[in-house]
């Protein structure tokens, strides 16, 4: 259940991520449960639960996190199979979800991530590279759908907040964003 008090507008100290952060995922975007857009009008990219086992850290706590997400699209939702010169990939804000969705009474962990930019298509199959710098809360169980949609809502502005701070814009151009294609980075991925 969740707390009955206000809630801080900004996660993360103000120096930057502390341990165990950043955090590096990765994986291929996979359709969902579909209810993050259909219901609750709040679209995901999900990758494999598998992406939690790269880097091992596999045991994260369930919960929500914010960070950066590079995904080889454009601002379209278009795919770049490869960056030659005038085509760039993208990196977005996002806030994400690890845990297993009470609400919904999900007996498998799921990655859902919740890109802060509207894409006038879906992006199945396009790679993702995701940076967590923070935990934002716990996951909860709610009395409601719309309960749960105020929170997600107040998840984002403390994602966005939080991420407009200079120690954590530094990170949106971390280069593991961007890197898509080789070996090294295939080897990597949990596909």
């Amino acid at each position: 259940m969740r707390p009955d008090r206000p809630r801080s507008p900004l996660a993360g100290p103000e120096t930057g991520p502390a341990e165990p952060f950043p955090i590096q995922l990765s994986g291929p975007v996979v359709k969902g449960f579909g209810r993050g857009s259909r219901e609750l009008g709040i679209p995901t990219a999900n990758i494999p639960l598998a992406g939690l086992s790269v880097g091992g850290h596999e045991d994260v706590e369930s919960g929500i996190y914010y960070g950066w997400a590079g995904v080889d699209i454009d601002d379209q939702g278009e795919r770049i199979r490869s960056q030659g010169e005038g085509t760039k990939c993208g990196v977005w804000a996002m806030v994400m979800s690890i845990g297993f969705n009470p609400v919904y009474k999900n007996t498998v962990r799921s990655v859902e991530v919740h890109i802060l930019h509207s894409f006038p298509q879906d992006f199945y199959d396009a790679r993702m590279n995701l940076l967590i710098l923070g935990f934002i809360r716990p996951e909860y169980d709610y009395v409601s759908k719309d309960s749960l949609v105020e929170d997600i809502r107040v998840d984002i502005e403390v994602a966005r907040r939080s991420l407009d701070r200079a120690a954590y814009q530094t990170f949106k151009s971390d280069e593991y964003l961007l890197r898509f294609e080789g070996e090294e980075h295939e080897n990597m991925v949990a596909s």
